[in-house]
């Protein structure tokens, strides 16, 4: 969507961060190791696309001329999302899933911990609320982390590939371009390059007590803030978004 404010732009963002991880994560329904589980991630779904509302409603306001939550949800192409490479990639198996969700919540805990402080009133309201969500979401991957890395042979060697494979999307999660820039500078936004070592920390100590390693990772991979995305992110809002692209305007 063109023309939208640097606030609403950035709002947009962590919105399609939570629709986007939420739907992957909801991949999982019926499809889990056991019950138990299979009702636990659905949950934890719930939780981000409960979140993504949040955001996209109070963009929604903030556009104003009878946009709502559904426009940035079903309205918009691959190139107007401008979620982090990390949360589209494709399911995986589950120690991909875990090991992804981790890294996230690692780095998203302590984020909304800095943004309750925002000087955006609503920001800091939602982001009181996911934060513990996201508390219980992040105490739970560790206990999985923990649970696969020091498991079986197998799982820990699953677990060891998943992070290998991900780790060169997590330098994304600290980049601040101009638009955050401003907002930092207008005390809105939060500073993630300031949180990178205390996500490094959480990361390493948990990854010690799973026998697991740090990935030495090389290279690193960038772009969904600006909209430029895997291939997986348009097969995505395919499934997604058919039914508002089908019959635009449906009412139940």
């Amino acid at each position: 969507m063109k023309g939208l404010s640097d606030t609403a732009r950035f709002v947009v963002r962590l919105g399609d961060d939570s629709l986007i991880m939420g739907h992957r994560v909801s991949e999982w329904a019926s499809r889990a190791p056991f019950l138990e589980e299979d009702l636990g991630l659905t949950n934890v779904a719930l939780d981000f696309v409960g979140r993504a509302r949040m955001f996209y409603q109070y963009a929604a306001e903030i556009v104003g001329g009878g946009c709502t939550e559904d426009t940035f949800a079903f309205q918009r192409d691959v190139r107007d999302f401008t979620n982090l490479l990390l949360v589209e990639l494709p399911r995986g198996d589950f120690a991909f899933t875990i090991a992804r969700q981790f890294l996230y919540d690692a780095y998203i805990s302590p984020y909304f911990g800095a943004l309750k402080n925002s000087t955006d009133a609503r920001l800091s309201a939602i982001a009181g609320k996911a934060g513990k969500e996201t508390t219980y979401h992040l105490r739970r991957g560790r206990e999985w982390m923990l649970r696969l890395g020091d498991g079986t042979t197998e799982s820990h060697e699953r677990m060891q590939k998943a992070l290998d494979e991900l780790w060169g999307y997590t330098a994304e999660l600290f980049e601040v371009d101009a638009l955050e820039e401003s907002l930092i500078s207008e005390g809105v936004a939060v500073d993630s390059r300031l949180l990178r070592e205390q996500w490094l920390s959480t990361v390493s100590t948990t990854l010690g007590e799973a026998t697991l390693q740090v990935p030495t990772t090389a290279w690193s991979v960038n772009g969904g803030r600006t909209g430029y995305h895997t291939e997986s992110l348009g097969y995505l809002l395919a499934e997604l978004q058919f039914m508002q692209r089908a019959y635009p305007g449906l009412r139940w």
